[in-house]
């Protein structure tokens, strides 16, 4: 079986994010970028899928500027077989994003290909639906697990996804509840956070990502004349919250509520 995976490259979510004085953009001056944590989760259950095969490859693919091939390491860091990096400079939107990525699967032909459900840094969470449309397949998103997988697979890394009879059983968080669909292979699936916990990269496997094949192609082979389809107009910071204090006791509290806030 050969999985594919998508990982995007985003600022650190621990780092402070300052809009730049224009709003033009972020100030990326010392910036430090890390892989998505949702496509973190991706090549993890790929691994997953691929270890309890017993055979298999995982390969990984951005989109993204040449330093986005550290993040690509990490993943060959974590396990994955090989990558996949398409150079591109500048905006690239959701639709672009699909449309490479499907260019990249069309010459991959992998039975599976697995997403983070969405980017910490737009948060727009299209391009798993967005590729199944182009490529006219089935989707799981927003995969999840069951509760009585909760802690036991968790240990033993058991992969959420099954994957039997030329099908993938994908559970899902729906409103309310979980959802499980059964899709035709090959399909697409994204993930949610409680789909698994990632795995460190090990030692052994940074220096063995070193020496892990790494594909390179440009955006505008595989999508010729495409331009960006959504831009960024402006960014403004969040507006400043004033301090909170603290009150002696509850009726002061409710008296705050209800004549100053007026809440209540």
């Amino acid at each position: 079986m050969k999985i594919l995976v998508t990982v995007k490259r985003v600022e650190d979510y621990e780092v402070k994010i300052k809009v730049k004085p224009d709003g033009s953009g972020i100030v990326t001056d010392q910036m430090k970028y890390v892989v998505n944590p949702f496509d973190e989760i991706a090549v993890e259950e790929a691994l997953r899928v691929r270890d309890a095969a017993g055979s298999g490859e995982v390969v990984v693919t951005t989109i993204g500027v040449a330093d986005a091939q550290q993040q690509l390491r990490t993943a060959l860091a974590m396990g994955a077989d090989r990558g996949v990096h398409v150079l591109a400079d500048g905006n690239v939107d959701p639709m672009m994003a699909a449309k490479a990525f499907k260019k990249v699967i069309e010459a991959e032909k992998p039975d599976l290909v697995i997403l983070g459900k969405q980017a910490i840094d737009d948060d727009q969470g299209q391009v798993g639906a967005m590729l199944a449309e182009l490529l006219g397949w089935g989707q799981g998103t927003f995969a999840s697990k069951e509760d009585s997988l909760e802690s036991d697979a968790e240990k033993s890394k058991q992969p959420a996804l099954k994957i039997a009879n030329g099908r993938c059983e994908v559970v899902r968080e729906v409103d309310g509840g979980l959802e499980t669909l059964s899709l035709a292979m090959p399909c697409i699936v994204t993930t949610e956070l409680r789909l698994n916990l990632p795995r460190y990269a090990s030692l052994p496997g940074i220096m063995k990502a070193k020496k892990k094949p790494l594909q390179e192609m440009k955006l505008a082979e595989l999508v010729p004349g495409a331009e960006a389809r959504v831009k960024v107009v402006k960014l403004e910071p969040p507006k400043e919250r004033k301090a909170g204090i603290k009150v002696p006791d509850v009726a002061t509290l409710f008296d705050k509520l209800h004549n100053e806030a007026k809440v209540i």
